[in-house]
């Protein structure tokens, strides 16, 4: 780009003559950079200048407009121009913010600024994008003041650009208030809103906007774009029944033909714990491609059906599709889960010659969990040091899982060690450590370990669950008391806790990392929020009804030996999705088989 000051008056280009005419209904016409070189060079052979303003003007639009965008071509074209117009100075900034590198088109506004050349309501859409990749909320900021300055913020499409803006960088209050001053709103702008609550951990909110589209007496009508976030909201709250209202919605709009619809149905399915649905929606898509076989593929898997996943990807070979990587991520966490150690190492050891995949860390994690699920600690351990990528703290935390299942304190000792060092502060791995002591009865190592953590400043994530009732998403915190029925719940926990106690419940204290009395300990595990969404769930829930969960951490042993009770007491289906697996519990049984 060129470095002279811009004139804010564009050069005159005068009648465009024949020659001139010809060349400019070509590019107009062109849509591949070889056809545009030809016709630059027609140009120059018919006696046009290289920097005559209108053949620039057409000439720079085509290149910034083809699908991969020759940019250094046209910054050459564009260093030419002595006095280059707002259309030609907004189609640079414009391949510029949809460049991979972005940063010029601030460059350029400035040098706008500089030359006293104000922009028009085309310039801030360009600018705005620009601002959100880079997530230069500074600049983007004062683009928003600068286009009130100019009254340009009537624009739909600068608005919407604000929206999108402001969405990036985390800031939903200003987000919002740019919504609500919208005098207009059209697709695109409830679509930017929704998008940007599903994509930033506030799904509720992108559910909520959803029906409002439904509720305002307009025109608009959501498009597959809205009903793809609508799914990633609801299969990140584990709201089925919202999702399936979506799902319903899709078929009575016809939207049903959207390959990204059908892979983000299997991701809900999948996610709440409904395979068979999941598998449901993938036979009835009219196209499947490599991203629908995956999601079903690894949906399968971690909701424990292994075998099933595996067939599925047989039939994906036979079908000469090719996997990803994730695909293979699915298929060897499939065989972990099944036990099926030789066919997870032909898979593994085929990931290169045959499906052209180099093994990721997230590979070789899948393979560490899979002898470690096996009990084979000491190849797993092995597996490890002979690995050609360095171990993060994910693989040694892996092998501190299976040796802490197999109570083998050395080679739990030796993973701990790599870890202190690679996540210091990192309180799952205090509890695995401390259970893997506590299996062997060695209280001294345990109250060390507490003693340690407390000294570090080690605090525990807190621990949330979710829970959808009525389409409504339930958020339930340890030992929280905000709920209005807070008192019923309590008074359900403790019927619970009798009627667990009958079955020969006993709670499994070493748990909890804290000095406190054995029976502050007991009252500690009952308040878990897996326990206080369950006991919600059974007042506000027909009778046999499925309970579903969602946590973000794992899921303690305590909890997961009383919901295997609670199962079988209160004769309920209670699924439950923590940070690491699907635990389906029916009949006092978890499908984990007590490994996660």
């Amino acid at each position: 780009m060129h470095d002279e000051q811009i004139s804010p008056i564009a050069a005159a280009a005068g009648d465009p003559t024949p020659s001139l005419r010809r060349c400019i209904a070509l590019l107009r016409s062109h849509t591949s950079l070889p056809h545009l070189r030809q016709t630059h060079a027609h140009s120059l052979r018919t006696g046009i200048p290289l920097c005559h303003p209108l053949l620039a003007k057409h000439l720079i639009f085509s290149l910034i407009s083809l699908p991969s965008p020759p940019l250094s071509y046209a910054e050459l074209l564009f260093s030419l121009l002595p006095n280059p117009n707002i259309f030609t100075l907004n189609t640079m900034i414009r391949g510029y913010a949809e460049s991979p590198h972005p940063f010029p088109a601030l460059l350029l506004h400035r040098r706008m600024h500089a030359a006293s050349l104000p922009p028009d309501s085309h310039t801030y859409p360009f600018l705005l994008k620009a601002c959100a990749r880079l997530l230069d909320l500074r600049h983007g900021e004062s683009v928003h003041s600068l286009s009130v300055k100019n009254a340009h913020t009537s624009s739909v499409f600068v608005q919407n650009s604000l929206l999108h803006f402001y969405g990036a960088c985390g800031l939903f209050e200003s987000a919002h208030q740019v919504f609500e001053e919208m005098p207009v709103r059209n697709l695109v702008t409830w679509n930017s809103v929704i998008n940007g609550f599903a994509l930033n951990g506030r799904p509720n909110e992108a559910l909520t906007v959803f029906q409002q589209v439904l509720d305002e007496e307009n025109e608009v009508k959501p498009d597959g774009f809205t009903m793809v976030s609508l799914l990633t909201a609801c299969a990140e709250l584990g709201a089925l029944a919202l999702g399936r209202r979506v799902h319903l919605y899709i078929i009575k709009s016809g939207l049903y033909q959207n390959s990204h619809i059908g892979n983000a149905l299997i991701d809900l399915y999948s996610k709440s714990g409904v395979a068979v649905d999941a598998c449901k929606v993938f036979d009835e898509m009219p196209e499947r491609t490599v991203v629908s076989w995956t999601s079903l593929i690894v949906g399968l898997a971690v909701n424990g059906f292994g075998k099933e996943a595996l067939k599925f990807f047989e039939e994906m070979e036979i079908g000469k599709l090719k996997p990803t990587e994730i695909t293979l991520v699915g298929v060897l966490y499939a065989c972990s889960h099944c036990g099926l150690v030789d066919q997870g190492f032909r898979y593994f050891n085929q990931m290169k010659d045959d499906y052209g995949i180099v093994p990721r860390i997230e590979h070789y994690g899948c393979m560490v969990d899979l002898l470690g699920r096996a009990g084979l600690v000491n190849k797993a351990h092995d597996f490890i040091l002979n690995m050609p990528l360095e171990p993060n703290a994910v693989i040694w935390r892996t092998l501190l899982g299976a040796c802490a299942m197999h109570k083998r304190v050395g080679l739990g000792e030796v993973a701990w060690s790599r870890l202190i060092k690679l996540d210091p502060g990192h309180s799952g791995d205090y509890v695995l450590l401390s259970n893997l002591y506590a299996g062997r009865s060695r209280w001294a190592e345990v109250q060390k370990l507490r003693r340690s953590m407390i000294k570090g400043g080690v605090k525990k994530t807190p621990g949330h669950s979710l829970l959808e009732l009525g389409n409504k998403v339930y958020d339930f915190v340890m030992g929280d008391r905000s709920n209005p029925e807070t008192d019923s719940i309590y008074e359900k926990l403790e019927e619970i806790a009798k009627r667990l106690r009958k079955e020969g419940y006993v709670a499994q204290t070493m748990n909890v990392l804290a000095d406190i009395q054995e029976e502050e300990k007991e009252t500690a595990l009952c308040y878990h929020s897996e326990r206080l969404a369950i006991a919600f769930g059974l007042m506000k829930s027909a009778p046999g009804a499925a309970i579903r969960i969602v946590k973000n951490l794992r899921v303690c042993e305590d909890c997961h030996l009383a919901i295997k009770l609670i199962s079988k007491v209160y004769e309920r289906e209670i699924v439950v999705r923590d940070r690491s697996r699907f635990h389906h519990f029916r009949d006092g049984i978890c499908t984990c088989k007590d490994y996660w």
